[in-house]
């Protein structure tokens, strides 16, 4: 690819809207928890979410292991709780990264904050990069008010290859 084509590629790439999520996950004792940014609903019936979740993370291989997952949508606002887990998980009693979580029904954290979530099981797995495209199905759903997404363009967060 010349010169011209990797910029356009880089200038296209960042106007892909991204919003920002909490995945949540639990095995027995062991809790992980991560920003992901790569997330689409890709079908109706059944309701299936596309999440890109990076390989050598905490999240991913526990979600590996149990194929169960929570996934908390972020408002506009929540920056500070966003940057909180873009490091690695620490669980200090119902705590997570510092932020008050709630459970969810299949057991995975929740953000206690959040507008609401989505529970899931994996169904699917796209394994290429250093992403994984995992395909879950929505399971149950909880919305405690309508918001407005926290997107990487609130932050001022450009994200593009």
């Amino acid at each position: 690819m010349d010169e011209q084509a990797q910029a356009a590629k880089k200038t296209l790439l960042r106007m892909i809207p991204y919003g920002l999520y909490v995945l949540g996950v639990r095995d027995g004792d062991e809790v992980s928890a991560a920003a992901i940014n790569w997330v689409t609903q890709t079908s109706f019936t059944p309701p299936l979410v596309a999440m890109g979740v990076k390989k050598d993370s905490g999240a991913y291989a526990l979600l590996k292991r149990t194929g169960q997952f929570a996934l908390s949508f972020l408002e506009s606002g929540q920056g500070d709780i966003a940057y909180a887990f873009f490091k690695p998980t620490t669980v200090e009693g119902s705590k997570v990264n510092g932020q008050e979580t709630e459970t969810a029904s299949n057991g995975a954290p929740v953000i206690a904050a959040a507008p609401g979530w989505v529970e899931g099981r994996v169904v699917g797995e796209v394994d290429l990069g250093d992403h994984s495209c995992v395909v879950g199905e929505v399971t149950n759903a909880v919305l405690k008010r309508e918001a407005k997404p926290l997107t990487l363009d609130e932050l001022g967060v450009k994200y593009g290859g």
